[in-house]
């Protein structure tokens, strides 16, 4: 039986996770972080371990006191389609909740997954806070958006 934990991350868990993304930032799925990005926002993470090995992981980036956002979801390729994914929404919308955030945004190329968790589709252009599109010069798909926006309200 898989030994399969969730945890907060430390920094020495850093490299394992920029190595699980290499090849999703490479076509464009994520945006790249580098070391000291991911060490000031290393607490908005939540990690999935299955034998003591990172195979995934979610980031909680809160934007207002409203307004949250789920980025860099991931699960290693051969790991999908088990319910990491699923799980790891279920702990980020939880803890969206004990924020008492009232709104979370997602970005995706996942649309069908989230609207699972009742996540509406919205226009990109009526996401409310100009701050969410700061990282988006570091898309290789910049300025051409072809992921969807999504949002829920808890």
């Amino acid at each position: 039986m898989k030994n399969i934990s969730f945890f907060k991350p430390l920094v020495t868990d850093i490299p394992s996770m920029q190595k699980l993304v290499v090849k999703d930032v490479e076509n464009g799925n994520i945006l790249s972080r580098d070391e000291s990005e991911m060490a000031t926002t290393i607490r908005s993470y939540t990690v999935v371990k299955i034998d003591k090995k990172i195979v995934g992981f979610v980031a909680l980036h809160i934007h207002t006191p409203t307004l949250c956002e789920i980025r860099s979801l991931i699960i290693k390729k051969d790991f999908r389609r088990q319910g990491l994914a699923k799980k790891l929404i279920e702990k980020t919308i939880k803890e969206a909740k004990d924020f008492q955030l009232k709104e979370i945004l997602v970005l995706t190329y996942q649309e069908n997954l989230f609207k699972k968790f009742g996540f509406k589709v919205i226009d990109k252009e009526s996401i409310p806070n100009p701050k969410i599109w700061i990282d988006c010069i570091k898309c290789k798909h910049f300025p051409r958006c072809d992921e969807i926006a999504l949002t829920k309200f808890i």
